[in-house]
């Protein structure tokens, strides 16, 4: 059976190596704009499962808000073992590296 998360984890999974994605468009390509909370609560609870690039998921402006679900620099380390570069908790490049699956997954 389904749970509540499964759609964003899917849609999670897609997003490629060396780009970042946000909540807000994550829930607004799933139907739901304005659930960037939810698509945040499935970050969360996603550490356990080695198949959801969560590091990938960022706020708006590229900020990992994420980053205390990893523990210390996690989030970053892995972002940047993909080429992206991360300077005070931001991603650098942002617009550059943005994947948007409204746009992506046509």
């Amino acid at each position: 059976m389904k749970n509540a998360f499964d759609d964003i984890y899917e849609v999670v999974r897609l997003i490629p190596h060396g780009r970042v994605s946000s909540y807000g468009a994550i829930a607004e390509y799933l139907g739901g704009k304005g659930g960037a909370r939810m698509v945040g609560w499935a970050m969360n609870a996603s550490h356990n499962d080695d198949t959801i690039p969560a590091h990938r998921v960022v706020n708006r402006n590229g900020l990992l808000t994420g980053k205390a679900f990893f523990g210390g620099n996690r989030m970053q380390e892995l972002l940047e073992n993909e080429g992206i570069i991360v300077k005070n908790d931001k991603v650098q490049n942002f617009k550059e590296l943005f994947w948007s699956p409204t746009k992506e997954l046509l």
